[in-house]
Protein backbone atom coordinates (compact mmCIF):
# COMPACT_ATOMS: atom_id res chain seq x y z
CA UNK A 1 0.00 0.00 0.00
CA UNK A 2 1.13 3.47 -0.93
CA UNK A 3 2.09 5.51 1.84
CA UNK A 4 3.34 9.57 1.80
CA UNK A 5 5.24 11.72 4.15
CA UNK A 6 5.75 15.05 3.64
CA UNK A 7 8.76 16.96 4.94
CA UNK A 8 10.37 20.24 5.10
CA UNK A 9 7.74 22.69 5.95
CA UNK A 10 8.70 25.18 8.48
CA UNK A 11 8.40 29.59 9.31
CA UNK A 12 10.56 31.18 6.98
CA UNK A 13 9.89 35.51 6.52
CA UNK A 14 8.62 36.51 3.23
CA UNK A 15 10.68 36.30 0.31
CA UNK A 16 12.55 33.38 1.69
CA UNK A 17 12.36 29.71 0.17
CA UNK A 18 11.52 26.12 1.20
CA UNK A 19 11.90 22.89 -0.14
CA UNK A 20 9.11 20.07 0.31
CA UNK A 21 9.64 16.80 0.34
CA UNK A 22 7.19 14.00 -0.39
CA UNK A 23 8.58 10.36 0.37
CA UNK A 24 6.45 7.69 -0.70
CA UNK A 25 7.10 3.71 0.98
CA UNK A 26 5.50 0.61 0.17
CA UNK A 27 4.87 0.85 -3.44
CA UNK A 28 6.62 2.64 -6.84
CA UNK A 29 5.10 6.14 -7.79
CA UNK A 30 6.44 5.47 -10.73
CA UNK A 31 2.61 5.13 -12.60
CA UNK A 32 1.06 7.98 -10.67
CA UNK A 33 0.84 11.84 -11.22
CA UNK A 34 1.59 13.32 -7.86
CA UNK A 35 0.68 16.80 -6.76
CA UNK A 36 1.00 19.16 -4.14
CA UNK A 37 -2.08 20.87 -2.10
CA UNK A 38 -2.72 23.16 0.16
CA UNK A 39 -5.28 24.04 2.59
CA UNK A 40 -4.75 27.39 4.80
CA UNK A 41 -7.62 28.16 7.41
CA UNK A 42 -11.21 29.02 6.56
CA UNK A 43 -10.56 28.21 2.84
CA UNK A 44 -10.89 25.04 0.34
CA UNK A 45 -8.18 22.65 -0.40
CA UNK A 46 -6.04 23.84 -3.55
CA UNK A 47 -3.94 22.20 -5.82
CA UNK A 48 -0.71 23.99 -6.31
CA UNK A 49 1.51 22.31 -8.75
CA UNK A 50 1.05 18.63 -10.01
CA UNK A 51 3.85 16.15 -12.24
CA UNK A 52 2.62 13.56 -14.68
CA UNK A 53 3.76 10.05 -13.85
CA UNK A 54 7.05 8.73 -15.06
CA UNK A 55 9.42 10.91 -16.79
CA UNK A 56 7.23 14.20 -15.32
CA UNK A 57 7.02 15.76 -18.62
CA UNK A 58 4.39 17.52 -17.74
CA UNK A 59 3.72 19.88 -14.77
CA UNK A 60 0.74 21.98 -14.05
CA UNK A 61 0.38 25.52 -11.56
CA UNK A 62 -1.82 27.15 -10.13
CA UNK A 63 -1.62 30.98 -10.82
CA UNK A 64 -0.80 31.46 -7.52
CA UNK A 65 2.89 29.66 -7.46
CA UNK A 66 3.70 30.23 -11.75
CA UNK A 67 6.87 31.44 -11.17
CA UNK A 68 7.89 31.09 -8.15
CA UNK A 69 7.34 27.60 -7.12
CA UNK A 70 8.83 24.69 -9.13
CA UNK A 71 7.47 20.34 -8.94
CA UNK A 72 9.62 17.93 -9.59
CA UNK A 73 10.58 14.27 -8.99
CA UNK A 74 12.68 11.18 -8.60
CA UNK A 75 11.55 8.12 -9.05
CA UNK A 76 14.62 6.25 -8.46
CA UNK A 77 14.15 8.37 -4.59
CA UNK A 78 10.61 7.82 -5.24
CA UNK A 79 9.96 11.64 -3.78
CA UNK A 80 8.55 14.51 -5.31
CA UNK A 81 9.58 18.44 -4.26
CA UNK A 82 8.21 21.61 -4.76
CA UNK A 83 10.89 24.04 -4.47
CA UNK A 84 8.98 27.48 -3.00
CA UNK A 85 11.10 30.59 -4.19
CA UNK A 86 9.69 34.51 -3.07
CA UNK A 87 7.42 32.66 -0.43
CA UNK A 88 4.58 35.21 0.48
CA UNK A 89 2.41 35.46 3.78
CA UNK A 90 -0.34 34.24 1.46
CA UNK A 91 1.25 30.98 0.92
CA UNK A 92 1.06 29.79 4.55
CA UNK A 93 -0.84 26.82 4.78
CA UNK A 94 -0.78 22.97 5.19
CA UNK A 95 0.83 21.11 2.36
CA UNK A 96 -0.19 17.72 1.21
CA UNK A 97 1.20 15.86 -1.32
CA UNK A 98 -0.92 13.49 -3.17
CA UNK A 99 -0.70 10.28 -5.68
CA UNK A 100 -3.52 9.47 -8.57
CA UNK A 101 -3.36 7.88 -12.03
CA UNK A 102 -5.12 11.04 -13.68
CA UNK A 103 -3.79 13.62 -15.83
CA UNK A 104 -1.70 16.84 -14.15
CA UNK A 105 -4.83 19.32 -14.99
CA UNK A 106 -7.50 16.82 -13.99
CA UNK A 107 -5.32 16.39 -10.02
CA UNK A 108 -4.23 20.27 -10.00
CA UNK A 109 -7.75 21.94 -11.16
CA UNK A 110 -10.69 19.62 -9.80
CA UNK A 111 -8.41 17.21 -7.34
CA UNK A 112 -9.90 14.26 -9.52
CA UNK A 113 -7.99 10.96 -9.77
CA UNK A 114 -8.19 7.29 -8.68
CA UNK A 115 -6.28 5.01 -6.60
CA UNK A 116 -5.94 8.30 -4.85
CA UNK A 117 -3.43 8.65 -1.46
CA UNK A 118 -2.79 11.51 0.47
CA UNK A 119 0.06 12.50 3.28
CA UNK A 120 -0.74 13.95 6.37
CA UNK A 121 0.54 17.39 5.39
CA UNK A 122 3.25 20.15 6.48
CA UNK A 123 2.56 23.46 8.24
CA UNK A 124 4.49 26.56 6.25
CA UNK A 125 4.23 29.81 7.76
CA UNK A 126 5.57 32.61 5.91
CA UNK A 127 5.72 35.95 8.30
CA UNK A 128 7.72 38.53 9.36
Amino acid sequence: QLQLVESGGGSVQPGGSLRLSCEASGYTIYYHAMGWFRQAPGKEREGVSCISSSDGRRTHYADSGKGRFTVSRDNAKNTVYLQMNSLKPEDTAVYYCAAMVTTVERMCISGEGDLQTWGQGTLVTVSS
